[in-house]
């Protein structure tokens, strides 16, 4: 593949809030790039790209889905991402291998929780991004309010390329700013043709409030615009797709994807302005033996191969599927690789280019492509692939915490192996979903990011494994944490003749907010063997899991080994690791154990004679009221915090209040401490549930 072919690649997210519009957007992008002839609806369950039973019934995307299409000359492979925040993880990890993203808006919602969620997870990964104000056909559309509202709550820095023709139901076109066209459509029919005499002078100021912008990030547009010589739509492309790729400024467009309005020039802007891999640079990583090196990859066929996975599917027809996007060499079927994250050799079966549930073999995969591999053993999502005789190691994926348990088991025991087969297959698929047998009750536990994110892995279970599951009712997820640093002696001795047990351990244990879970290890002069230190690092991390006050998970806590002793004969490697379980035990109480509950981020929309009754509602539930701004004419949104415990069932209160009128969406915001009387509440109800 030549440096030109390379160039003429897009990997590009449909990324937005739900319902701003993304499936049916991905819907006309296939049909007007011909890789479709038929329009699939999401509403009649017809979408190329919700093609999971799960997806069909509910009318929404729970899974990103992969496809690739040509426009232009241009290979464009476009992943379709869910909006709801319960499936967060699927924007995560694609927006972590992809070079640019189109991010759809609601014209008359404008900005909305999940849109600033996906906005900040892309400012993470330093993704170029356009805009797609949709649904301008609507009753309250506004293109500007929706441009202001990016500036002041994502400070975007939009850029208006296109202003629309007509207003809500009159809407028809758009003029382009950059060629100082109208274009019209009726239809699937687009008409180019002369600015209409009353938008004259209004395309004019914002053609000139285009280029003004524009030249505040390019040199040749502004030594033009100061000698007033004629800029060119070649110009102002070039100084755009630059300012762009160094994330200056968001173009925004518009249009109505349902009534097939603006998805060509939408295409037309990822072609534009969006960058290939070549302009997105090099990929950078830590080399396997010094993680101080940095090791460079230049997007190049003929360099060193190295890709990341970033999504697994198992399937029924090939096995198990690894989503890839290379980033340099070339990478052919029934080649070996090697596994840098795990140190594992891999060997490729089959390679395919997936088209939302269709495969494609394919001979080959290189710099820039996104593709699937089937026939890995050892690869989870993640983990980086290369040569083994050049090996790097990139940047993981960052995973959410999960905030929410259910108790889950088979309708008929004999399935119990079954169901813990299907629940690991899901959560290999799945990093924001966990599941874990407990010793003690005997019960399976699962965890996710909401209660539809569990609902559709029951359903996945029913539907896909064919188990009959039965389901307990959803649980806070608590976490546990200490706030007192603490210092330990602590010595295991059992020996009453023969070989016995012995382990002397010294350390300290400290709070590590924001930091996780950390073992740190400062034994000097060999007091303790290197080959026991890992063991006390096991015995800890195993407890702080299962957890020492509440049997929840423990967070942000630091263990420093500082000093300890040995017997020749007696100690073992599980000698220390007991010894440390036990010391942890012991003075668990005098390191200011604390509980700590998920608190959700909340915005509620509503009209304005409903506002009191839902924030004394909020204030009832420990809810805090964070600010409260217009977004239309007799409405508002309440934007806040509620504690995850309190917010089960809003979604029919707020329903009873307001009688049908409002909406809200939720998402997780951080833990924080419970109130010290609910606290000894859950404590004691977990006591007698481990009793009884």
């Amino acid at each position: 593949m030549t440096r030109e072919m390379i160039h003429r690649i897009r990997n590009v997210g449909i990324v937005a809030h739900i319902d701003a519009g993304k499936t049916t957007t991905t819907e006309r992008i296939l049909y007007f790039t011909g890789k479709t002839h038929k329009i699939g609806e999401v509403h009649d369950g017809q979408a190329v790209m919700d093609f999971m039973k799960q997806e069909q019934d509910r009318g929404i995307t729970i899974s990103s889905a992969a496809i690739t299409c040509d426009w232009q000359d241009h290979q464009i492979n476009i992943i379709d991402t869910p909006g709801h925040i319960d499936f967060t993880l699927e924007v995560e990890r694609s927006l972590r291998i992809l070079d640019g993203i189109a991010m759809v808006f609601c014209a008359v919602g404008g900005v909305e929780p999940q849109s600033e969620t996906v906005w900040h997870q892309a400012d993470r990964y330093k993704v170029p991004r356009i805009a797609f104000v949709n649904k301008m056909d609507r009753q309250g559309a506004d293109l500007f309010q929706t441009a202001q509202m990016m500036d002041e709550m994502l400070s975007a820095n939009p850029v208006l390329f296109q202003i629309p023709i007509g207003e809500e139901a009159e809407f028809r076109g758009v003029v382009d700013l950059v060629n100082m066209k109208a274009v019209t459509f009726k239809d699937f029919k687009r008409t180019i043709e002369e600015i209409p005499v009353d938008m004259r002078d209004m395309a004019e100021e914002w053609h000139q409030k285009l280029i003004e912008k524009l030249a505040d990030y390019d040199d040749n547009l502004m030594e033009k615009f100061l000698d007033e010589k004629f800029i060119t739509p070649a110009d102002i492309k070039a100084a755009a797709r630059n300012a762009v790729t160094r994330l200056s400024i968001t173009p925004v467009f518009c249009g109505s994807a349902f009534k097939n309005v603006g998805v060509r020039l939408l295409l037309d802007a990822i072609v534009d302005y969006l960058p290939s891999p070549i302009d997105r640079g090099s990929v950078s990583g830590f080399d396997v033996n010094d993680s101080e090196k940095t090791v460079i990859r230049r997007p190049a066929a003929d360099r060193p191969f190295s890709a990341l996975a970033f999504k697994i599917i198992n399937d029924s027809y090939v096995g198990q599927q690894t989503f890839i996007r290379v980033y340099s060499g070339k990478l052919e079927s029934g080649s070996y690789i090697y596994n840098t994250t795990k140190q594992k050799r891999e060997r490729i079966g089959r390679i395919m280019r997936i088209h939302a549930n269709k495969r494609q073999d394919v001979d080959a995969l290189k710099a820039g492509d996104i593709g699937a591999l089937i026939g890995l053993k050892f690869t989870t999502t993640g983990d980086t692939l290369s040569d083994e005789g050049n090996q790097i190691l990139l940047e993981n994926i960052h995973y959410p915490e999960t905030v929410l348990d259910m108790k889950i088991k088979p309708s008929n025991l004999k399935d119990r192996d079954r169901l813990s087969m299907a629940l690991n297959r899901l959560a290999l698929e799945d990093p924001s979903f966990k599941t874990h047998f407990d010793q003690e009750t005997e019960e399976t536990v699962i965890s996710g990011m909401g209660e539809l994110h569990l609902d559709i892995i029951v359903d996945r279970l029913k539907t896909e494994q064919k188990l009959d599951v039965e389901v307990g009712e959803p649980a806070v997820a608590f976490r546990e944490t200490i706030t007192r640093e603490v210092r330990h002696d602590h010595k295991l001795r059992k020996q009453t003749g023969g070989k016995g047990q012995f382990a002397h351990i010294v350390f300290r244990l400290e709070p590590n907010e924001g930091n996780g879970i950390e073992f740190v290890e400062h034994v000097k002069g060999g007091n303790i063997p290197r080959d026991y230190i890992p063991a006390v690092e096991k015995g800890f991390r195993a407890t702080v899991q299962e957890g020492l006050m509440a049997d929840y998970p423990m967070v942000d806590v630091k263990f420093v080994l500082i000093d300890g002793s040995y017997h020749e004969v007696d100690s073992s490697e599980m000698a220390f690791r007991i010894a440390t379980a036990q010391a942890l035990k012991q003075i668990i109480h005098k390191a200011g154990p604390q509980l700590l509950e998920p608190v959700m981020k909340i915005e509620i929309g509503t009209p304005d004679e409903y506002m009191g009754d839902i924030i004394g509602d909020l204030n009832r539930r420990r809810g805090k009221v964070v600010n409260m701004r217009r977004f239309r004419k007799g409405s508002q949104k309440i934007n806040g915090f509620v504690p995850l415990m309190e917010a089960f069932g809003y979604s029919s209160t707020l329903r009873t209040i307001s009688s049908g009128r409002a909406n809200y969406s939720m998402e997780f915001a951080h833990y924080s401490p419970l109130p010290k009387d609910l606290e000894e509440k859950v404590v004691t109800e977990q006591k007698q549930k481990k009793a009884s």
